[in-house]
Formats: C-alpha cells, structure tokens, sequence
C-alpha cells in the first residue's frame, strides 16, 4: 500500500511539475494546461460527470435493464416452450412406439391365422383329395378284376378250344369236352 501511495504521489508531483512547466504552452493556445483555470475546469467536469450519471442512471441504463430482462423473458418463454415440446415429442415417441408394437404383434397374428387357415385348407383339399383317388382306385381295381375275370373266361374257352384241337392233332380224335375244360380249370387254379 506504501508502494501504491508513493507512487501516487510521484506521479502527481511529475504531473504538477510539468504543468507549471508548460504554463507557456498555454499562452500559446492551450488552455487546458494552464494551472490557474484547473479548479473552473474541476468544477465542469463533476458537472460533466453528474449530468451524464443522471441521464445514464435514468434513461440509458433503465432501458438497457428493460431489454435485458425482456430477453432473459423470451429465453425462460423459449426454454419452457422447448421442455413442453420436448415432452410432446417424447409422449408422441412413445405412442409411436406402443402404436408400432401393437401392429407388429396384430401383423404376426394375422400371419400366423392367414398360415393356419391356409394349412387347414390344404389338409382338408389333401384329404378330399385322397379320399377322391380312394374311391376311384377302388373303382379301377373292380373294373381290373372285371376284365381279368373276364379274360380269364375268355381264355379258358379259348384254351379249351386250343387244347382240344392240339390233342385232336396230336391223337387224332377229339377229346372229351369235360376232362380237357376240367384240366385247365385245375391248372388256372394252380397259377391263381
């Protein structure tokens, strides 16, 4: 502190030295510099400095307090804009969510009875099917043993009629009709 005052006071004796020094200079068109004029030169510059306090401290600063609580309004109304909207967007994010779930899981279970009507379509198609080609295999096999019987009568006449004339040319007498009809029932028998 000692420092500080010292060199206060040099500075000003430099100062006052240095004044009285160029007391000519005013004389020469400096009259700030004049010693003589400095309590007039005081008293104008608390004026001065009072005057422009007044009009800072009533109009500019008041004014400059009013923009700046306006603007620290209009950020507190935008923050809070800003945290409504924010819930908002996170209440319809979440419903999104929820909506989005719901669907999936409706979707799968759509899926799933399209599969499951569709399956039980082709089962019953499959068995309709099956029972369809039960009968007509059971129809086929009946007309197959019809003609086979049918065949088969026709081959034991003609195989009598065969077996007849053969004998008749291996002997040379017709044969009974009985015995030779009766041999090949046995040997028809035989085969079946």
């Amino acid at each position: 502190m000692r420092i500080l005052n010292s060199t206060i006071a040099m500075g000003l004796g430099t100062l006052a030295s240095s004044l009285v020094a160029v007391s000519p200079a005013s004389a020469a068109g400096l009259p700030q510099l004049d010693a003589s004029t400095y309590s007039a030169q005081v008293v104008w510059l608390v004026i001065t400095f009072v005057i422009l306090y007044v009009l800072m401290a009533k109009m500019a600063l008041p004014r400059i307090g009013e923009v700046l609580e306006e603007r620290q309004n209009k950020i507190d109304d935008n923050l809070t804009k800003a945290e409504e909207l924010k819930a908002q967007a996170d209440t319809a994010a979440q419903a999104y969510e929820t909506s989005l779930s719901t669907a999936r899981t409706k979707a799968q279970g759509a899926i799933r009875d399209v599969k499951e009507k569709a399956a039980g379509e082709a089962a019953a198609r499959q068995s309709a099917l099956h029972d369809k080609l039960k009968t007509q295999i059971a129809e086929s096999e009946k007309a197959i043993a019809s003609a086979r019987d049918e065949a088969l009568a026709g081959i034991k006449d003609v195989a009598t009629d065969v077996a007849s004339s053969v004998i008749e040319k291996l002997v040379g007498e017709a044969p009974d009709g009985k015995s030779v009809s009766g041999a090949i029932q046995a040997a028809l028998k035989s085969r079946a």
